[in-house]
């Protein structure tokens, strides 16, 4: 399929998989200044209260689909439930902007968050970074970016994240067409920003929530990253839902049980931020 159609495709199905989405105070479309542009993020308020915690959230789709449509759901969820701001990123994808595009938005979009988060009714004392699939490698690229310099996190809430690009020379599945479409070439596996399980020290990164799916081939790797992670001396757990998918995240209204990872998600954010 085109990336065009495929894009069609997932946008046009992700209210049939996700099912009626939560109503929230607010919702705002704007956009955020970037190294490769301006990015366009939405921005979800749980009420018309200052001061709250903030998720910024980066969607699944392997960084060639998704968009700020096919996660409202999500977003709309953990806003309400989270009791946070939400600002979802619409960072940009390949095979049109490849590696490091898509982590370069992201890292921005979440410095812009911590810098005007007074002006978006938040709390950047209360920061944290969230994402599925490609979005949940997104997040833990950011998680150890601000671990430089900050800002700093509260949690990176990692959907069964993609945490190592590396292909075997005769991949043709459907994971290696993503990673492909993403990376410019097999060389950028190595690189931290795109496979963080390469990163040498893990120490000082946020604390970790790690949801896996019992049938997910990206499992072991979130096996490996917890078990880096607690070797470094960072808070981390995973939960794993033996009877769903990768993907379920987002098909609550297809699939029985996935809400259980979105509740989760939830109840983890509410116990990482704690009290204002």
């Amino acid at each position: 399929m085109e990336v065009s159609a495929a894009r069609k495709l997932n946008d046009r199905d992700a209210p049939l998989m996700f099912g009626p989405v939560e109503q929230v105070h607010a919702v705002e479309n704007r956009t955020v200044p970037g190294t490769g542009g301006d990015i366009p993020v939405r921005i979800y308020r749980p009420d018309g209260e200052s001061d709250h915690p903030v998720l910024v959230y980066f969607h699944g789709g392997g960084w060639v689909v998704g968009s700020l449509d096919s996660h409202d759901g999500v977003a709309r969820y953990l806003c309400r439930f989270g009791r946070c701001v939400v600002v979802a990123v619409d960072y940009r994808l390949g095979p049109e902007h490849r590696f490091p595009a898509a982590v370069e938005d992201a890292w921005a979009a979440t410095r812009w968050v911590a810098d005007h988060a007074g002006e978006i009714g938040s709390d950047s004392r209360r920061l944290a970074v969230g994402g599925d699939s490609a979005g949940g490698n997104l997040s833990a690229v950011v998680a150890r970016l601000a671990r430089e310099g900050g800002p700093r996190l509260e949690l990176q809430l990692l959907v069964y994240p993609v945490l190592d690009c590396a292909l075997e020379p005769d991949a043709s599945d459907e994971y290696g067409y993503w990673v492909r479409n993403y990376l410019r070439s097999d060389t950028d596996a190595a690189d931290p920003k795109a496979s963080p399980l390469r990163a040498d020290d893990l120490h000082g990164v946020a604390p970790a929530l790690i949801l896996t799916c019992g049938d997910d081939p990206l499992r072991p790797q979130a096996d490996e990253y917890e078990r880096r992670l607690r070797e470094a001396g960072v808070p981390s757990e995973q939960v794993v839902y033996p009877e769903l998918v990768h993907g379920a995240y987002r098909m609550p209204g297809v699939l029985d049980g996935a809400r259980k990872m979105l509740e989760d998600s939830a109840a983890a954010l509410i116990k990482a931020f704690g009290p204002a």
